[in-house]
C-alpha cells in the first residue's frame, strides 16, 4: 500500500455476513462473473470478531482479517501502536487514531456508504462507525429489508464520485447478503445457505459499476472482504456472535483496476 498512497483511489469493501465457503463455492462454479474478472481464488482469513461492530473498529484501528496460516503475519496499514508485533518496515503506518483518519491526512476524501444498521445514524450507535469518515450516507434503500439495495448503494456512490477530484477513499458496506436474505430465491420462505448464496450473486452483479466508475477515474486498490461469517442450523446456532469457525472464517481479495 505504501507504493500506491496518494496515487491510486482505495475502495474498501465489505460484504457483510459472507461466509467463506459459499464464497468459494460460488466463485468455483462460476457464479460471480464480475468479481472473478480480478479474483482467481479467495485467500482464507480470519475475523477479528464475530459480529459488524466489532469487527470493523478492530478493521478501521488497522487490523484487517488475518491471514490462517502461523504468524506473525505484517499488516500493510497500521497506525501507531506501541509494543505492536505486526508493524514491519514495508507496513503504512498512520500517526492517527484510525485508518480512515490517516489516509484524511494524506490528502483523501474519505467516504462511508452504510449498509447493515451499525451504519444508520438513526441512533448515536449507528454515528460511530461512520462518523470517522468526512462524509457519510445512509437511507432505507441502502438497508438489509431492500432487495436491490446494493444496486442503490453503488448507484449513489459512482454519482458522488463523478462530482469529486482528487484521491478518493472510499468504503461500502454491503448489506444484502445479511439477513434476512430470502427475498433472492423465489418462494423461499425462510432464509439459508440457498438464499445467502443467492445473495452474493446478486452482490456480483450489482457492483459491476462500482468497479466501472472507480477504473474510469484511474488506478484504484480494492479489498473485499467480509467482516464475519453466520450460522444457519450449524451445532444449533442461528446467525452469529458466536466463535463458530463459520463465523471466524471469511474470504478475502486485494486487486488493481
Amino acid at each position: 500500500m505504501r507504493s500506491v498512497l496518494g496515487r491510486h483511489d482505495v475502495l474498501f469493501v465489505t460484504l457483510d455476513t459472507l461466509r467463506y465457503d459459499v464464497a468459494v463455492a460460488a466463485l468455483e462454479a462460476g457464479e460471480l462473473p464480475v468479481l472473478s474478472r480480478y479474483v482467481d481464488a479467495w485467500e482464507e482469513r480470519h475475523s477479528p470478531a464475530t459480529f459488524t461492530y466489532a469487527a470493523h473498529a478492530a478493521f478501521f484501528a488497522g487490523f484487517l482479517p488475518t491471514p490462517v496460516t502461523p504468524g506473525p503475519h505484517i499488516r500493510e496499514l497500521a497506525v501507531a501502536f506501541g509494543g505492536s508485533e505486526t508493524i514491519g518496515p514495508h507496513t503504512t503506518v498512520f500517526d492517527a487514531p484510525d485508518i480512515v483518519r490517516g489516509f484524511a491526512d494524506a490528502g483523501y476524501h474519505t467516504i462511508c456508504v452504510g449498509g447493515t444498521g451499525f451504519f444508520n445514524p438513526a441512533t448515536p450507535l449507528g454515528t460511530v462507525l461512520p462518523g470517522l469518515f468526512a462524509e457519510s450516507r445512509w437511507e432505507t434503500g441502502f438497508g438489509v429489508t431492500d432487495p436491490h439495495s446494493t444496486e442503490h448503494q453503488v448507484a449513489w456512490l459512482v454519482g458522488r464520485l463523478a462530482e469529486l477530484d482528487g484521491r478518493v477513499l472510499a468504503f461500502v458496506n454491503v448489506s444484502a447478503i445479511h439477513q434476512p436474505n430470502r427475498h433472492y430465491v423465489d418462494g423461499a420462505e425462510t432464509d439459508s445457505l440457498a438464499t445467502h448464496r443467492a445473495a452474493l450473486r446478486y452482490v456480483d452483479g450489482a457492483l459491476a459499476p462500482l468497479f466501472a466508475a472507480f477504473a474510469a477515474r484511474g488506478p484504484t486498490e480494492v479489498m473485499v472482504t467480509s467482516d464475519h461469517g453466520t450460522l444457519y442450523g450449524e451445532g444449533g446456532h442461528v446467525g452469529h456472535r458466536v466463535a463458530h469457525p463459520h463465523v471466524l472464517t471469511v474470504p478475502w481479495a486485494r486487486f488493481t483496476l
